[in-house]
């Protein structure tokens, strides 16, 4: 498929050209599925797998081969909470009760990637920051963190994380979120 370079995403025709591939699955019967499977993805599909299950899979598939497939730490992450649940069922079919399963920290967030465009609505102004190597541009101007644009945004002190919308949201009566 070809991509812009830049960026790494489809072009609008390669999209509406996968858009209306996957589109057209819907109308194949099981063995229609399983031929389409072979042409496209150069394997064998899963023999026991439903109609239903099998166009999902394969429009899954067709997507990820196209747009990129999940990073490896999201797919561990899918793979520990897979093996966690097949283990509680197993115990719950023996006539144990499980412990509650420990809780799963999500992946490491990737960060901020040089050229990232960040943009914040403040005081009913529009403001853009660039994401450099080694800090952030906002009005040609360059700072060491996004708290020292928040700061100078908005005149007061903020965590700039949370400012531009990266970090979760304080609970309500958490304090004024800053």
């Amino acid at each position: 498929m070809p991509t812009s370079s830049a960026t790494g995403s489809l072009l609008p025709h390669a999209s509406a050209d996968l858009d209306r591939e996957i589109t057209a699955l819907a109308d194949l019967d099981l063995a229609g599925l399983r031929s389409r499977w072979r042409q496209r993805l150069r394997s064998a599909p899963p023999p026991q797998l439903s109609r239903a299950l099998l166009l999902r899979l394969l429009a899954y598939r067709l997507q990820a081969k196209a747009l990129g497939d999940l990073d490896r730490d999201t797919a561990l992450l899918l793979d520990r909470l897979a093996r966690e649940r097949l283990r509680r069922r197993a115990a719950e079919a023996r006539g144990k009760r499980s412990k509650a399963a420990p809780p799963i920290p999500p992946p490491p967030s990737p960060g901020l990637r040089p050229g990232t465009l960040l943009v914040r609505e403040h005081a009913g102004q529009m403001h853009t920051v660039t994401v450099l190597a080694d800090g952030f541009t906002w009005q040609d101007r360059t700072y060491t963190s996004l708290s020292e644009v928040a700061r100078a945004i908005t005149g007061t002190r903020w965590n700039g994380p949370r400012f531009f919308g990266l970090r979760d949201k304080p609970a309500v009566g958490g304090g004024g979120g800053r």
